[in-house]
């Protein structure tokens, strides 16, 4: 079993982080996603943006939650979370994701959301976002589209709005 360092990004990470993105993804459009919430005041959350390293010190995955809203509520949105093709299904993804989540819960944060493989997130506890309520922006499927409670209360409801550098209306 792989022992991994999960620790908050620091501006050294950058490079690393941008190489782990552009090698998980079949286009830069994730990699240019995450310099783009970096540089938005209104989306980058300090101290929630991470990194696993390898034994040898390889940045291996990263994990990144920025501002959303839920109605007139703020929350979080997961993405991207990227893992480098010679570390993914090793657990790597998963300790960034936990570590993340964790962070998120001491800083005060109430939901989080997430548009990812269904069969993937629920292992952190989400669950399709409109069990809560919370509608989509737009057309996705909806077991892809979920949320997860970081405090226990009850999630807001509403649609939810994301930051601008995801594109998203």
């Amino acid at each position: 079993m792989d022992i991994w360092q999960v620790r908050p990004e620091t501006s050294a990470d950058i490079p690393a982080v941008r190489r782990v993105n552009l090698a998980a993804f079949e286009t830069a459009a994730e990699a240019d996603l995450v310099d783009a919430l970096r540089r938005d005041p209104a989306a980058r959350l300090p101290g929630l943006s991470y990194v696993a390293e390898a034994a040898d010190g390889t940045v291996a995955a990263h994990a990144l939650l920025t501002r959303c809203h839920v109605g007139e509520a703020s929350a979080v949105a997961l993405a991207p979370c990227a893992v480098l093709p010679e570390w993914q299904k090793r657990g790597v993804g998963g300790a960034v994701i936990r570590a993340l989540l964790d962070a998120a819960r001491a800083a005060g944060e109430r939901t989080a959301i997430v548009l990812g493989h269904p069969s993937y997130y629920p292992r952190f506890g989400f669950e399709p976002a409109s069990r809560f309520g919370i509608l989509a922006p737009q057309e996705w499927p909806d077991e892809a589209f979920m949320a997860l409670s970081l405090d226990g209360s009850e999630p807001p409801r509403g649609t939810v709005r994301y930051a601008e550098a995801f594109g998203i209306r």
